[in-house]
């Protein structure tokens, strides 16, 4: 990783990890179609958890996830085996810690989350039968994720990228008969994709665990003394990049409300649209954990021009992508939002969304993708910004469309649109104009201490000959 052509490395370590969470997409993708069965409730139902459930993924995931496998490709890169070993232990501590707090939140706090975002009767009912069943579950959830954020930290990703094309099938195999019924298997309705994805994450869980109790792994989990140094390395750019996730998850969530105000069908529509920009996570996720690796190891190695060049080249590659999506979604959104409903009321909800947020896409590829390398890095203060002010545009621009415009669902989905724009366009600039990598700064370090060095130590004329 420190030395080599970028390119073919970048790729080589982002494929695995592509094609494996395109698959687990696409499960979800399949356990929605087959929630559909159900009615509109139970799809609205599963619309009013999905953003706090996505919060919960891209935390343990992206968040503090990223935070683990920036201090673990850190400490592998300045050749300290031993810290790398020991992080993994307190990864788990912090998975447990998290796993219970989005279990109690959820639990006291979300049915009146639901209520917030326009849920009622039925689909109330649906959504609070499926959030208890898998924040039930969240602290297997949480340790699953950062035990994989920690093997793809210290460069292996083949390992997470199989559990996670074993959980997929598993969870495909599950979901329609416990959906729908089948046999012997009682209907459980909603619930039925609850204890699939339960399933899934105890079974995963379980094997990171033995994985990484053997000599095969790159990073061994055992117990050891909580120090502070360690706990700060995950910390300090997990809770960062915590707050960044969830900056943006509260864009969804305030997205989602302010759409709810247009009626059930309006929220069930964007629901399953916006199901569209979670799809580009795995492909902006694939190529940034090889970006927070790669980064990282070169980073702590001391390299960095090479780790600058590998962050631009992975958002040039991940804007490539998630713009031609995009350009794809706005052309012919019904494709997308066919596969979920049959009613046009909610078909056009949904396309209309996505005509006007898929050419922004390309900004979002490049926005996260510089957030992953700033991750790397270990300087994730821009990318929290650029999130802030999302969040700040679509809350304003929407409250002022609604109480003083009486603007349409269209309007609004233009300032969700522009949102995208200005989180990609915050984190390219502070990026190419700022200090990332914390290279000025310890440019000026240098240069002040040769200077004191040089005051502390004159030379005396008399010495010279």
């Amino acid at each position: 990783m420190l030395t080599g052509p970028i390119t073919p490395r970048l790729l080589r370590m982002a494929w695995p990890i592509l094609v494996v969470l395109a698959v687990q997409t696409l499960v979800g993708v399949a356990e929605t179609y087959f929630v559909g069965f159900l009615g509109t409730d139970a799809i609205t139902g599963v619309a009013l958890v999905f953003p706090l459930l996505m919060l919960m993924t891209m935390m343990s995931n992206g968040g503090l996830g990223g935070g683990v496998s920036s201090a673990i490709a850190r400490a592998m890169g300045a050749g300290r085996r031993n810290d790398a070993d020991a992080l993994v232990w307190h990864a788990v501590v912090v998975a447990i810690a998290f796993g219970a707090l989005f279990t109690a939140a959820a639990a006291l706090g979300g049915p009146a989350l639901y209520r917030a975002l326009g849920g009622k009767g039925p689909a109330l009912a649906a959504a609070l039968e499926y959030s208890n069943l898998v924040f039930g579950a969240a602290i297997p959830i949480w340790i699953a994720n950062l035990l994989a954020s920690a093997l793809r930290g210290a460069g292996n990703v083949k390992v997470p990228a199989t559990l996670t094309a074993v959980g997929a099938a598993l969870t495909l195999a599950l979901s329609p008969p416990l959906i729908l019924g089948w046999g012997p298997i009682p209907r459980l309705g909603i619930a039925g994709a609850g204890y699939a994805m339960i399933v899934y994450y105890l079974v995963a869980t379980i094997a990171f665990v033995i994985f990484m109790l053997t000599p095969r792994s790159p990073v061994r989990l055992r117990i050891v003394r909580i120090e502070w140094r360690l706990m700060k390395a995950i910390l300090g750019v997990g809770l960062l990049s915590a707050v960044g996730t969830l900056l943006t998850n509260a864009t969804v969530v305030v997205c989602t409300g302010l759409v709810g105000k247009f009626g059930v069908s309006a929220i069930a529509g964007y629901g399953m649209a916006s199901r569209l920009d979670y799809l580009l996570i795995p492909l902006l996720f694939a190529v940034g954990t090889a970006t927070v690796t790669m980064v990282g190891v070169n980073v702590g190695a001391g390299k960095i021009e090479r780790a600058r060049h590998i962050a631009w080249t992975a958002a040039t590659l991940s804007a490539a992508v998630t713009g031609l999506i995009g350009i794809a979604a706005a052309l012919v959104p019904e494709l997308w939002m066919g596969l979920f409903s049959n009613d046009a009321q909610v078909i056009e909800a949904g396309a209309s969304y996505l005509r006007r947020a898929g050419p922004m896409y390309v900004f979002f590829g490049l926005g996260m993708s510089l957030y992953f390398a700033s991750q790397g890095a270990g300087k994730v203060l821009w990318p929290v910004v650029a999130s802030l002010t999302r969040l700040l545009v679509a809350t304003l621009g929407g409250w002022y469309l609604l109480a003083e415009a009486n603007g349409a669902v269209t309007e609004l989905y233009w300032v969700m649109a522009g949102t995208l724009g200005i989180f990609g366009a915050i984190n390219a600039i502070a990026f190419a104009k700022g200090d990332p990598f914390g290279q000025k700064k310890s440019e000026l370090a240098r240069h002040l201490t040769r200077r004191a060095d040089a005051n502390s130590n004159p030379v005396s004329p008399l010495s010279v000959r």
